[in-house]
Order: C-alpha cells, then sequence, then structure tokens
C-alpha cells in the first residue's frame, strides 16, 4: 500500500527498517476443514497476516467473504500497521480472512466454522499475538463466539456489551469518519458540516452511523446505497427513518422515498462530501474523473486507487485518506481491550470523546505535514505513520 520509496523524499527511513517494512512478518494460509453432515466435508481457505508488530499485538478485523484471498488479507494487514501508529495506539498491523459467503449462511452454521478457526489459530489467540474484532460478513455476535471459546476478553474486541463489549463500539468506525468530515471542513473550508450534502457509498455499520453522526452535525444526506444500488433526493433523506428501516434489516430498495440510482452515479453525484463507505477500489483513474464532490472522507479500506488519487489531486479535491478516517475502529477497539485487561468499565460518552480526540489530533498533525511537505493529506498521513514505526523499532533495538 505504502510507496515506501516515495514516502523516502520526505523523511529518513534507515535501509534495515525499509526491509522491515516491505514485506510481511508472518503469513498463514490454512484450510478449513468441517464435517456439517454425515456425507457433507465443508472446506474454505483461511488466512491470517501479520504485517509489523513493533508496536504490540497485531490488530485487525476478519473477513469473511467469497473473495477473500491471502493478497487481500496482506494488504489489509499493512493498512492497519499505519492506521494504528497514525492514531496513537499501542497495536500492531494484522488481518484474517475466511473464503467464505456469510449471506444465507445458519447461524449454527457460522457459529462452527468461527469455533473451527478459533481452534486454528488458537495460539495466535492465547499468546495474545493476534486481535481479531468485526469486519466485513462478521459481526459483533461472531466475536462473542471467540470469547466463548477463549473465556479471555482481551482476546477479541467488538463484542456485545453484555459480554465484555464496549458501549459504542459498533458506531466507532462511522462516529470517526463524521468526526474527521468535520474537521477537514473546519480546516479546509472554513465552514462547518451544516447544511453540506453528503453522498454515501455503503449503508452497512460504517456508512449507516456515519450517515447519524454527519446528520447530527446538521449535514445533508443527499444519497445512500448497498450493494445493489442506491437512493437519491436532492432536498436530503430522513436518516433517522432510513437507518432504522435499514438496522430492521429492510431493504435499502424498498425504503419508500428518493429516486433510484447506481452505485457509479451515487459517486458523481453532485454534492459537497462522498463518503465511499462500500470496498476497496471504487475511485479508479476513470470513476474519479466525474467525481464532483469537494471532499472524499475515505470510510472503507483502500477506496481510492493509486491512479484515482492522481486524478482527485489534478482537480482540486481533497482525500482524508482511510488510515485517519476509519481509524475510529481500532481506536475503540483499544479502549475496549484495555478495559478486558483491566476490569474498568467505560461509558458511551468517553469513548466518543476518545475517537474523536484521536481522530481530530491526527488530522491536524496530518495537515500540518501536508502544508509544510506541499504533498496530500495521503502522503502526510503516511509519513507521519511511517515515522512512527520507524521511532518504535529503533526504541526496540531493531534498527
Amino acid at each position: 500500500m505504502i510507496d515506501l520509496q516515495a514516502i523516502g523524499q520526505h523523511t529518513h527511513i534507515p535501509t534495515t527498517a525499509r526491509r522491515l517494512l516491505e514485506r510481511p512478518e508472518r503469513q498463514l494460509q490454512l484450510t478449513l476443514n468441517l464435517r456439517t453432515t454425515e456425507k457433507h466435508l465443508f472446506q474454505a481457505y483461511a488466512f491470517v497476516v501479520y504485517w509489523n508488530t513493533a508496536r504490540g499485538p497485531a490488530k485487525g478485523g476478519i473477513r469473511f467473504w467469497p473473495d477473500v484471498t491471502l493478497a487481500e488479507t496482506t494488504d489489509l494487514a499493512e493498512r492497519m500497521v499505519y492506521k494504528t501508529a497514525l492514531v496513537g495506539v499501542p497495536f500492531g498491523g494484522g488481518k484474517s480472512g475466511i473464503a467464505i459467503d456469510p449471506r444465507g449462511m445458519s447461524i449454527p452454521e457460522k457459529d462452527s466454522i468461527i469455533k473451527e478457526f478459533v481452534h486454528l489459530i488458537r495460539n495466535e489467540l492465547f499468546g495474545a499475538d493476534y486481535i481479531p474484532a468485526p469486519d466485513m460478513g462478521t459481526t459483533p455476535r461472531d466475536m462473542a463466539v471467540i470469547f466463548g471459546e477463549t473465556h479471555r476478553p482481551e482476546t477479541v474486541t467488538g463484542k456485545p456489551v453484555r459480554v465484555g463489549g464496549l458501549p459504542g463500539r459498533a458506531q466507532a468506525t462511522g462516529r470517526g469518519t463524521a468526526t474527521a468530515a468535520k474537521a477537514a471542513m473546519e480546516h479546509l473550508f472554513g465552514r462547518s458540516c451544516g447544511g453540506c450534502k453528503v453522498a454515501i457509498q455503503g449503508f452497512g455499520n460504517v456508512g449507516s452511523w456515519a450517515a447519524w453522526f454527519l446528520h447530527e452535525l446538521g449535514a445533508t444526506i443527499c444519497a445512500v446505497s448497498d450493494v445493489d444500488g442506491g437512493i437519491y433526493s436532492t432536498t436530503g433523506l430522513d436518516v433517522q427513518a432510513l437507518t432504522k428501516w435499514v438496522w430492521s434489516g429492510k431493504s435499502l430498495s424498498e425504503f419508500g422515498q428518493g429516486e433510484r440510482i447506481s452505485n457509479a452515479d451515487l459517486l458523481t453525484s453532485d454534492v459537497d462530501l462522498l463518503v465511499p463507505a462500500a470496498i476497496g477500489g471504487v475511485l479508479d483513474e476513470t470513476s474519479a474523473r466525474d467525481v464532483r464532490a469537494k471532499l472524499i472522507v475515505e470510510a472503507a479500506n483502500g477506496p481510492t486507487t493509486p491512479a484515482g488519487q492522481e486524478v482527485l489531486t489534478g482537480a482540486g479535491r481533497e482525500v482524508v485518506p482511510d488510515i485517519v478516517a476509519n481509524a475510529g475502529g481500532v481506536v475503540a477497539s483499544y479502549v475496549e481491550w484495555r478495559q478486558g485487561k483491566s476490569g474498568s468499565l467505560t461509558g458511551e460518552a468517553e469513548t466518543y470523546e476518545t475517537i474523536d480526540e484521536h481522530i481530530c489530533d491526527a488530522f491536524t498533525r496530518t495537515l500540518a505535514v501536508a502544508r509544510r511537505e506541499s504533498v496530500s493529506l495521503r502522503t502526510a498521513a503516511e509519513i507521519l505513520a511511517v515515522d512512527e514505526v520507524v521511532e518504535t523499532m529503533r526504541d526496540r533495538g531493531w534498527l
């Protein structure tokens, strides 16, 4: 993900540090075998990757999706290294994934798969080397199943509140996205989010909570979408009704407001703020040319390709990169992990306050470097994150 050679033009990266950062520390490719009936053997590839653990145990979610690969898991693990470093939480970067489609899967089937996965990586979990959390295709309930297998609250984050989870954890990534958008609007454009027109691609947990918090800040949510397409209203959607509709399990397409649009149309909506909160690579060299939003805040991991970033920068669009914008989740994960180890209790308001503090600090420092070095916010964030990891490796005697 990070071009160390390019970053090295702005900050010194020792040769040893460069060698340690240009490849993962550990990659596991496993075959998950599970006999589901007398005649049926379920099989799926599973992956666990640690990119760098200088700053602490590998932190990263468990992804259940049919096209998960070792390459994708590795890329996401690397992103986590720099995300945790930038927002100042003592974790390294990791990720795991199982190449299955959770949609339509029964609860007992999914529980069995999770338990077998825990069995396969039990040394990683009990050794506190890897700390999972929910990701695409997994939920807090799934994290509760992991907790049920380990009986240690600090081995997994993103659990339901009643089983050692953190109040506000489900909202955390969306909260951080809204906070990053607010900071960017104020510092880059000299205005609040009040009255801003917003389009959000992806209306799952992250996108829906981002919409909720942006609406609370006074923004007008004009367009949202899911995998099947989206809806658009130039005067704004009823966010409270919409989120409750989707959270109740109903289809976005059946919500009786707005006109139907495609995901591609959403990206080019006439709005002030675009929040890609779905999958990676949606803003490429082609789609980025038609983006009209002044500000893009990356709630998803890697929604903008390098070529797409060049197009957006050339057009004067500002992009708050994912390692800033969607780091609210890992900040909350740290608070939950700390709570699990200490037995302390944290309230929802304190969770939000901690997220806001870390995200605002990361954005402010990123903007300062961007202006000092005359680079994009993405490059500035990467400079800061690489510096932090390099200095940590120096502190540990690795350099």
